[in-house]
């Protein structure tokens, strides 16, 4: 398919960019899979009227973020992690969780992030929290500023070690380019 070559070269040829969404069109509607209908569908819409610029959709109901385990979270952690501004770093956190008695390490080193299941004797700082105040933050109902200050979190050690550590992590957009440069 030449005209992906075309719109790449010239995103704003639009008789190129109206020709590749009317194929990209009757590909979605031929399309068996329905991942490809909807991949292909979306490539047309994207030619047609640019990447959508409003709110996406909410990927996580609040039941998911609380029946979510802080493994997951951590892990999540890992990919956002921006490996970049943590190349050549190394820095310890303790994650205390009083009502699951579980301990967690997070650990940067060599740009990426390990998670043990224990504290570490060595961390930079301490953060004590329960379940139910990491899910109020992550679902937008308090901030981390605002959970600190009502003691709802605990910061021992070196305090400005969590500011460092979540100004590694990347945030995604929602909508992304799919079809155009």
């Amino acid at each position: 398919m030449a005209l992906k070559h075309v719109v790449f070269a010239d995103p704003d040829n639009t008789v190129a960019k109206d020709l590749l969404a009317d194929s990209y069109e009757q590909m979605g509607y031929q399309a068996e899979s329905g991942p490809w209908r909807s991949i292909y569908l979306m490539g047309a819409f994207e030619l047609r009227n640019g990447v959508p610029t409003g709110g996406g959709t909410v990927t996580a109901s609040s039941d998911t973020i609380r029946a979510m385990p802080p493994e997951l979270l951590f892990n999540y952690l890992g990919v956002r992690l921006n490996g970049e501004k943590a190349a050549g770093k190394k820095l310890s956190l303790n994650v205390n969780f009083t009502d699951l008695n579980q301990p967690y390490e997070l650990l940067i080193e060599n740009g990426a992030l390990e998670v043990n299941p224990a504290l570490a004797s060595d961390a930079e700082a301490t953060v004590t929290l329960t379940k139910p105040v990491l899910d109020s933050v992550q679902l937008g109902e308090t901030t981390l500023e605002q959970a600190i200050a009502n003691g709802d979190i605990k910061v021992e050690g070196r305090k400005e070690a969590l500011g460092e550590f979540l100004a590694m992590l990347d945030n995604y957009p929602f909508w992304f380019n799919i079809v155009t440069p």
